[in-house]
């Protein structure tokens, strides 16, 4: 630990002092320099080690020096119960109450970019701010709430033990080389350092300048620090360039103006519509008078109204299908190939999407297609932002900002889509136009020159010819009378081409009410108003849809794949992944839909086949490989009471761990004992009979370990009343633990060291004693202390005592580790299951 002189600190060794220190206080740096034993943790965590180093060196440079001190701390035992970050709570630093904020620097993957996982406030926020490159989403942050994210860091011992204010920036990924042989200096790129140092940098020159009272006063619970209450925070970058900080209850705000006006705004538009007679849409016809009668023109305002919603669950029911399919069929093929999953489901939804969109227009064109769609994906994304500001006030969660922003581009597109409406004539104006121009008009030839659609009204067809001369035919046999129709002859050349003017709700066609240089305006087979329709507000909906959904959803979509896809070996359940891709890819092409219809087939046909090649890939293909290799947790157990030991392996399904344990050759004759995993859930362990570990050197190179078993533990207990003194030596390690099978209710250590802010025991008691040492085959005494189920009982306690070994510096210690490093397949990675390789244990009796 270094403690750099801020220029505003006392004098002096104050920490040496009982009382506590006032005004803005110090800032804590801190990294942990201890790795597994299954690793070389070049990332986890040597390079946030080497940014302490690198940040001592800067503050301790002549002009350099701090305004507020800053205490760099290099802890150990962090990858073992936190170990390190609370036995630094007990120091006199800690207890001095001088340190109010905290920066942890971590590692959860094996390199890539620093990310702030998480954060207390946003005022401490505000710090990272910064950055050159920040990174980092709010996101992250409530996942960990949420315990998506099951590994913990100091961050955990600083904030809730402390009451420390501060930010977690780490690594996360790639998680398959975490905690590995893979995460050494060959795989981690340079500029991975370079990006957790300019931002550790920035932000602590940021919080040691800060000497406002941000973090002073306040009614701390006991024993944790005097510096004040934040708020709740949102922050996100915007590709790595800008960072976006801001309080929760201002997203709160902005989410309740946004359901109050949204809606009040479009009833108003619609209204002001209504009032000027051009409400096209929601309007099946338009009566008409004059001086022969009243007349009924039909509009077809109401054709396409349901079509976005089944084009929508259609299409969004074949991803999430898909999100079925694989979690069934080949469930962990995201570990390697997350990129073949997102383009499956992307491609799979923009076909059906776009499938049915051009059938339905084909069918029934629409001019309103474009605002129907933009109306149901406001009205849906109104439901989504309700519960989205419930989270937010109720629970604090944040990660649902990107609705906020989402919500507000379907507002303004939909706005848009409402007041291009203007444009249109009156439905009154296009009932007398098309009374007037109903009877004399040429054959309408070409919607729109040029245009696919219009193809099919070019040449008609011989069958079209046929009954067009035969009802000129009749016109000139029959002799019009009061009561023969006007448009008795005419016939529709296509389904889609309605004339008939009989019932109400088909509109007439183009040639039939429009003009020659209004016709051209009309949009293939489309209602005959709808000429006047402006042409270019469809790319500005559009710019305000598509950036919003790439940069916010995208963003989300990749960050959350990205720390959880190989988190499948600690447990996780992949069908978590595959909807979460899939409700990101609804989300990331939902605005897409108002405009499908217009596409051509030759994009689609092309998805259609990007579509077909990753299904078969993602179906079949073999979940990993050596650069993704599937994590498998080692643990050798040792019965010193009887000689068994037990090699186990502990990852997902039988089919992986009975491969890899078929390539062992000491085990090729066994039949693995397997069964749920008690320390993981949704994982399975497997054991077999293993090659004996020689942890403990024996008294002659040829007598096999198992003669010496008895000589790794000893221990000697005696007992008072419901009291009793145990005495517990390992050989050759620092680490033991005592066990009970029922709660202890006190203990203590003798020469251990002061607990600080720690309760020996919890409310409910204990039922494990973790012991370690600095020096190795130390002797613990420990005292223990349990209540009796009744005062007469006399009940004892029993329970095992633990010693581990966890190093491995020559191959031959642990024979059955270097076994399956030399003989599992290429893509197999192992880690350790627990804090030691080796458990030697005995059973006790008190």
């Amino acid at each position: 630990m270094v403690y750099v002189r801020g220029k505003e600190d006392d004098a002096g060794h104050w920490w040496t002092s009982q009382s506590k220190q006032d005004g803005p206080g110090g800032v804590l740096v801190n990294a942990h320099y201890d790795s597994v034993s299954t690793g070389y943790g070049a990332t986890d965590d040597g390079i946030g080690v080497v940014t302490v180093l690198q940040l001592i060196k800067f503050f301790t440079t002549p002009g350099n020096q701090p305004k507020k001190g800053m205490v760099a701390l290099l802890n150990n035992g962090e990858e073992d119960f936190l170990n390190g970050a609370n036995a630094f709570c007990a120091h006199p630093i800690a207890r001095s109450q001088f340190l109010r904020t905290f920066l942890n620097l971590e590692g959860a993957g094996a390199g890539g970019r620093a990310t702030l996982f998480r954060s207390t406030d946003t005022e401490v926020t505000k710090f990272y701010e910064g950055s050159k490159h920040p990174f980092g989403t709010v996101v992250s942050g409530d996942g960990f709430k949420g315990g998506f994210v099951r590994s913990q860091t100091d961050y955990i011992i600083f904030n809730g033990i402390l009451g420390l204010r501060g930010l977690d920036v780490a690594f996360m990924e790639p998680r398959s080389r975490y905690h590995t042989d893979q995460d050494d200096t060959r795989r981690t790129n340079i500029d991975s350092l370079w990006h957790m140092l300019s931002a550790a940098l920035s932000t602590m020159q940021g919080l040691t300048s800060d000497t406002s009272s941000t973090f002073e006063g306040g009614d701390p619970a006991k024993g944790k620090v005097s510096n004040g209450s934040g708020s709740d925070a949102v922050w996100f970058d915007l590709f790595g360039l800008v960072f976006a900080i801001f309080e929760l209850h201002t997203l709160f705000a902005l989410s309740v103006t946004l359901l109050v006006v949204g809606p009040i705004t479009l009833i108003v538009i619609s209204a002001v519509l209504f009032k000027v007679d051009k409400l096209y849409l929601f309007s099946l016809s338009k009566h008409h008078h004059h001086a022969e009668g009243d007349d009924t023109v039909g509009l077809q305002g109401w054709r396409g109204f349901f079509r976005y919603p089944i084009i929508f669950a259609t299409a969004s029911a074949g991803v999430v299908g898909l999100a079925f399919l694989l979690n069934k069929i080949n469930p962990f093929i995201v570990y390697s190939s997350s990129y073949a999953v997102w383009s499956m489901m992307l491609c799979a939804w923009l076909f059906i999407a776009w499938f049915i969109s051009r059938a339905s227009d084909f069918v029934r064109p629409t001019a309103l297609h474009r605002a129907y769609s933009l109306l149901w994906m406001f009205a849906g994304g109104w439901v989504v932002l309700v519960l989205v500001t419930v989270s937010e006030e109720r629970f604090h969660i944040a990660a649902g900002y990107f609705m906020v922003f989402y919500f507000a581009a379907l507002f303004l597109a939909t706005v848009i889509a409402f007041l291009e409406l203007f444009g249109l004539s009156k439905k009154s104006q296009y009932a007398d136009e098309y009374e007037n121009n109903l009877n004399g008009q040429e054959e309408f030839r070409s919607p729109r020159s040029g245009s696919i659609s219009s193809a099919r009204l070019l040449a008609p067809g011989r069958e079209e010819q046929t009954q067009e001369i035969d009802a000129e035919d009749n016109e000139q046999e029959d002799e019009p009378v009061e009561t023969t129709s006007l448009l008795r002859g005419r016939v529709a050349s296509t389904f889609a081409n309605y004339t008939s003017r009989s019932h109400i709700g088909k509109p007439p066609e183009a040639e039939e009410v429009l003009n020659e240089s209004k016709k051209g305006r009309v949009y293939g087979y489309e209602q005959p108003w709808s000429w006047s329709l402006p042409t270019w507000t469809w790319l500005l909906q559009f710019l305000l849809l598509a950036p919003v959904a790439v940069v916010f959803v995208g963003q989300i979509g990749l960050l959350f794949v990205s720390a959880t896809y190989q988190t499948l070996s600690d447990g996780n359940s992949p069908f978590t992944v595959y909807i979460m891709m899939s409700i990101v890819s609804i989300l990331l092409l939902a605005p897409l839909g108002p405009y499908l219809h217009r596409y051509t087939f030759h994009v689609p046909t092309f998805l259609l086949c990007v579509f077909a090649g990753t299904l078969i890939y993602n179906l079949t293909a073999f979940p990993f490989s050596a650069n993704n290799r599937l994590k498998l947790y080692f643990i050798q157990r040792v019965d010193l009471d009887t000689g068994i030991n037990r090699a186990s392996l502990t990852g997902i399904g039988r089919p992986y761990l009975d491969e890899v344990i078929h390539t062992l050759p000491s085990a090729a004759a066994q039949t693995p004992r397997c069964a749920d995993s008690e320390r993981f859930t949704g994982l399975t362990e497997c054991s077999w009979d293993g090659i004996p570990p020689r942890v403990v050197t024996a008294t002659h190179p040829e007598v096999p370990p198992l003669y010496g078993y008895a000589d790794w533990l000893t221990y000697n207990i005696s007992r008072i009343g419901n009291e009793a003194h145990i005495h517990v030596k390992g050989t050759n390690t620092r680490n033991c633990k005592v066990q009970f099978n029922r709660p202890i209710s006190d203990m203590r250590v003798e020469g251990a060291g002061d607990d600080g802010p720690f309760k020996r025991v919890g409310e409910d008691g204990s039922k494990e004693i973790r012991l370690w040492s600095r020096t190795w085959e130390k002797p613990w005494d420990v005292l223990v202390r349990w209540e009796s189920s009744d005062e007469n009982d006399g009940g004892g306690l029993d329970g095992k005592i633990v010693c581990l070994w966890n190093d491995e510096n020559k191959r031959t210690t642990i024979p059955a580790l270097e076994e399956l490093r030399r003989f599992a397949p290429v893509w197999v990675g192992i880690t350790k299951v627990s804090d030691g390789l080796v458990e030697g244990s005995k059973s006790f009796l008190i």
